[in-house]
């Protein structure tokens, strides 16, 4: 597995190598080992699967407060997406910055996304589905998320935005302005 690192902390891309004949490709999407050996030591205790119909469905920015928060490893397992984190540790020398990769089922690179970052992203083909691994469980009392498309955080999602798709919760998210942060660095 191949991990490159980020100017965001924790933050990795991770490629998993594969092997290809005519019948099509092997490939180990997740050993511990491995994340061990790139210093990603998080226990996964829920897998998620979501479908994306249209083109520009935007599912973000999305977090789960402690004690609730998640880490993530996020794979697209059919089409293609803009995948984006967004680093809110209070503290952290990269607060309120910022990175968003391409992440797409050909391939099947993965994107690690370290408790204490919001999380979302935008289709880029139409039918994509996401597979992505949580270090804890889902609660409706710790879920939340912040705008999207919000100025202050200066994201470019691409010509897909122009026709967001969006939840009503995701259209009535709270500004980066006025959130509040809870986590911490270190």
């Amino acid at each position: 597995m191949i991990a490159t690192n980020f100017d965001l902390e924790g933050a990795k891309l991770l490629t998993p190598r594969r092997f290809a004949d005519e019948r099509g490709f092997f490939s180990e999407t997740y050993n511990r080992a491995q994340m061990a050996e790139h210093g990603i030591h998080t226990e996964f205790v829920q897998d998620n699967h979501s479908k994306s119909v249209n083109v520009g469905t935007v599912r973000g920015l999305h977090y789960q407060s402690p004690p609730f928060a998640q880490a993530k490893l996020v794979r697209v397992v059919r089409g293609a997406i803009r995948d984006v984190i967004v680093d809110v540790r209070v503290g952290s020398p990269t607060f309120g910055q910022h990175i968003a990769v391409r992440l797409d089922a050909e391939t099947g690179a993965q994107l690690y996304v370290p408790a204490g970052f919001l999380h979302g992203f935008i289709t880029l083909e139409p039918d994509t589905e996401i597979t992505y691994k949580v270090d804890a469980y889902y609660s409706a009392e710790c879920d939340g998320s912040v705008l999207w498309n919000d100025p202050a955080l200066g994201i470019d999602w691409g010509d897909e935005a122009a026709v967001a798709v969006l939840s009503d919760k995701d259209r009535a998210a709270t500004r980066f302005e006025d959130f509040k942060s809870p986590f911490s660095y270190r």
